[in-house]
């Protein structure tokens, strides 16, 4: 396994260029996903005294992790699979948020090992989100289920001005 380490060295650091998403933080998307997470707060809707200084409403802190999206007139993967016996469903389940595929773990179970968030700035309606992500850190370590590989992926979302919205951490344990 430490051979299939020293393949995976190369990846740390390495980084996705800037994904904008489709669409800006608008109203209508900031409701429904304040009644999806049953959290209807009124700083989200109008302009009041609690988000005065925020400079007007705003959306959640995780609504921008949930922007990203399938543009209108792009293939959808789901439908371009109907006729595969093969596909799972899951879409881009060996890589994450357009890194490359980790190739020295092809076949090894994807399992989720948790998210850490920091979060920054709540995005304001009619702000426009970008995303970067990079293969924060792998490491490999022995257990009583044989050696699993963690790897981090960090992603950094901000607005067009370059604010930092949020940052995430999202482990995967990887193992035969």
């Amino acid at each position: 396994m430490k051979e299939i380490m020293e393949q995976l060295k190369p990846f740390i650091g390495l980084s996705t260029s800037q994904e904008v998403a489709c669409d800006v933080v608008e109203r209508g998307a900031v409701r429904r996903y304040a009644q999806a997470i049953m959290y209807e707060d009124e700083i989200f809707n109008v302009p009041c005294d609690r988000n005065a200084k925020f400079g007007g409403p705003v959306a959640p802190p995780l609504f921008a992790t949930h922007m990203f999206r399938r543009p209108f007139g792009t293939s959808d993967p789901i439908q371009a699979n109907a006729n595969n016996p093969d596909f799972d469903g899951i879409v881009a389940a060996t890589s994450s948020s357009g890194l490359p595929e980790l190739t020295p773990l092809k076949g090894f179970a994807l399992l989720n090992g948790g998210s850490e968030i920091e979060f920054f700035k709540y995005p304001n309606h009619g702000d426009t989100v970008s995303v970067v992500s990079k293969y924060h850190d792998i490491t490999l370590r022995e257990t009583s289920k044989g050696p699993m590989f963690f790897v981090v992926v960090e992603s950094s979302y901000s607005n067009q001005k370059g604010e930092l919205l949020i940052r995430t951490r999202r482990t995967q344990i990887r193992r035969r």
